[in-house]
């Protein structure tokens, strides 16, 4: 925000030149970003944090300055409005937990074009704002000098009555800006008995805006809670001055002194005569500000030095705040402009910033450090993206909200959690899965030219379940494009993309890393984002921890890819638990291999085969080994033919052929009753 150094010292005696305050502001937890000094007034750029919506205006950076400097707070004489007429309007609230409070007053004969005052026009250009016409200068000066957004309707078009309510189904308002939007059930609308003309705290509509012809106003100074007002403007793709006050809170006593200071100056201007104030309060949904306690050891321990308690009393009642004695601190009651104050800490800063962060000296901190032990079982996760970085695959890292339309294109099956304040309407619900996050980051590198695209995140996702949210520590990658970089060796007509089974590779490698890797199975799956008959459910010790597979055809198209992404999914710890590593004997005795041809039906995976083996053959087996797999002439219609090489070993001895012969014909036995197995010759 903007300040003009001569409307400041309006209303407190500031004992420093602009420069010096702008350093002491800085000091007191603003930033000032620029200052600019002329023969009339200086301008102070100021940046505040985004919670303290109290000190967007003038009024709350003279209050803030009236602490720092221990003087009295004084603001512009006010001068009471004379009522001349008696005329009112109707107004009702049908939400009063939205809008606890609303003031209107009717102003007849006023005068638009009249010429806006050189000093009121040079204090709306010093903060950025262009003079439009008196009624809307005089509201937007209201808005600068006390923080209290205002809206001024053209009574002629005002049909009826005016009526805070939530708006209806289907409703549509066209705005001040001409646009046109659809409202939804939870925002709340200013009507009058026809329709609504107005979004409650955030911006008029076209049908009652002031013209230059206007000459009978409704003046308008509301509190809306800021629950009520808060998301609804970024929905629509609204920021507007009013909605940044009432989401961040406007102090809930400042309407009345609003109105009649917004009275005072357009009569003092445009003329006209002013009708009495209709007010509508309600007591029981006015915020209240609860008592937050003030430890003074839990103080000291988090400043790292001692505050007197007569300072620590002192700088809090600077700050419009109720401070009472108690047994270990204070009980502090913050005033009702501040939204900013609910716990301890909060305190202990207002304290450390008044006080000066430059008046605390530098001491480091002494704490017992306790380091919890890790399971040998939990795999260190730099390990794994090392590994998995060894393979070409970089890390990302994506937003936990995700765009909700690809989500549940991905993933109609599973529920997700839709944020109640978005950043942006495609960042409104919760991950379910990486895929989404790793699917936009792979699309956008491929429009930046990218070929060869490997991405691994390692983060939290969020299953609901009857209305519950659990976290999902998950390890996701995506890779796409060819399956080797551009080099010599290989000729482009002999460049291909890659497949399912080089990322099956990848796989594997990560999977064997945990030491366990005879524990897991590839079973063929259906997984409505992926495509039928290149997806597996993978498998640990038959308890399903992840799936892999190849994107859908049809989102593939949709997302515009080149090549087909290949995805996989893991829940992080139970896939890639660690097997600790044990001493195993290593047979001095020499090896003994049998090669054998099955011939079996197309549908048998490898995974059945070599379950079947392991149980057919004896101990001494010690690895199968699967080193061919043809389909073509010589084998019957929907048949392969897959070689094996059987290992044998013993720790005691040396093998004879007839044992291994022995093992060998319990092999094919068992293969021929459970798979149907043929030896090919």
């Amino acid at each position: 925000m903007k300040l003009s150094y001569s409307w400041l010292k309006e209303w407190v005696d500031v004992p420093w030149e602009a420069g010096e305050l702008g350093a002491r502001l800085t000091m007191a937890g603003f930033e000032l970003e620029g200052l600019v000094t002329s023969a009339d007034d200086s301008i102070l750029q100021l940046n505040v944090t985004p919670n303290r919506g109290d000190v967007m205006s003038l009024l709350g950076i003279a209050r803030e300055v009236a602490a720092l400097a221990g003087k009295p707070l004084m603001g512009p004489v006010r001068r009471p409005v004379t009522e001349a007429l008696a005329d009112t309007f109707p107004v009702q609230v049908d939400a009063p937990a939205d809008c606890p409070t609303f003031c209107g007053r009717v102003i007849r004969g006023v005068n638009n074009q009249a010429l806006t005052p050189a000093w009121l026009s040079a204090r709306l250009h010093s903060a950025d704002v262009r003079s439009v016409s008196p009624i809307v200068d005089v509201t937007n000066y209201v808005l600068l000098e006390l923080g209290q957004p205002m809206h001024a309707y053209d009574l002629a078009t005002l049909g009826g009555e005016i009526r805070v309510r939530h708006a209806r189904a289907a409703e549509r308002l066209q705005l001040l800006d001409a646009r046109t939007v659809d409202l939804s059930a939870d925002m709340l609308v200013i009507a009058d008995r026809d329709a609504a003309v107005g979004l409650a705290g955030i911006m008029g509509g076209a049908r009652t805006a002031i013209a230059t012809g206007t000459r009978d106003v409704f003046l308008e100074v509301a509190f809306f809670a800021p629950a009520a007002i808060q998301g609804r403007a970024r929905r629509l793709g609204l920021q507007t001055d009013a909605s940044q006050h009432y989401e961040r809170g406007v102090d809930p006593t400042l309407q009345l002194r609003a109105m009649e200071r917004a009275s005072e100056l357009l009569l003092e201007i445009a003329g006209g005569r002013a009708g009495p104030v209709t007010r509508i309060h309600s007591n029981l949904y006015q915020p209240k500000r609860a008592a937050v306690g003030l430890r003074a050891a839990r103080l000291g321990r988090l400043l790292g030095t001692s505050i007197a308690p007569e300072s620590v009393q002192s700088v809090l009642s600077a700050l419009q705040m109720t401070v009472q004695d108690a047994a270990s601190g204070w009980q502090v009651t913050p005033p009702p402009h501040r939204f900013d104050i609910a716990i301890e800490e909060d305190l202990i800063e207002e304290v450390a910033r008044m006080v000066g962060y430059d008046t605390i000296a530098e001491r480091a901190g002494e704490t017992v450090i306790h380091f919890p032990e890790l399971p040998r079982a939990r795999p260190p996760e730099a390990a794994v993206l090392e590994l998995m970085s060894a393979r070409g695959y970089h890390e990302a890292i994506t937003y936990a909200f995700v765009d909700p339309q690809l989500q549940e294109r991905l993933f109609p099956e599973r529920a997700s959690l839709a944020l109640a304040n978005p950043i942006a309407s495609d960042l409104s619900a919760m991950r379910v899965s990486l895929w989404p996050g790793l699917l936009r980051a792979a699309a956008e590198n491929q429009r930046r030219q990218q070929e060869r695209i490997r991405l691994i995140e390692h983060g939290v996702c969020f299953a609901v379940a009857d209305g519950a949210v659990r976290e999902v520590d998950t390890l996701a990658a995506i890779a796409c494009g060819e399956r080797l970089p551009e080099q010599w060796g290989i000729a482009r007509k002999e460049r291909a993309p890659l497949d399912f089974f080089d990322v099956m590779a990848d796989l594997e490698l990560l999977l064997a890393a945990t030491g366990a890797a005879d524990a897991f199975v590839f079973e063929p799956g259906q997984l409505s984002c992926l495509h039928p008959g290149r997806a597996a459910r993978v498998l640990r010790a038959a308890r399903p921890v992840g799936w892999i597979g190849e994107l859908h055809p049809q989102i593939v198209r949709e997302l515009d890819f080149t090549y087909p992404p290949i995805l996989f999914e893991l829940t992080f710890y139970d896939a890639l638990r660690v097997d600790p590593a044990a001493y195993a004997e290593v047979s001095r005795f020499p090896m003994v291999r049998r090669d054998l041809a099955i011939v079996v039906n197309e549908n048998v995976p490898l995974s059945a085969l070599r379950e079947r083996v392991t149980l057919s053959a004896s101990s001494l087996l010690r690895q199968c080994r699967v080193f061919d797999v043809y389909r073509g002439p010589g084998l019957e219609t929907g048949t392969k033919s897959i070689a094996l090489g059987l290992i044998f070993q013993d720790f005691s001895r040396t093998l004879t052929d007839e044992d291994v012969d022995q093992n060998v014909a319990s092999i094919v036995a068992g293969l021929r009753v459970s798979l149907n197995a043929k030896i090919r010759e």
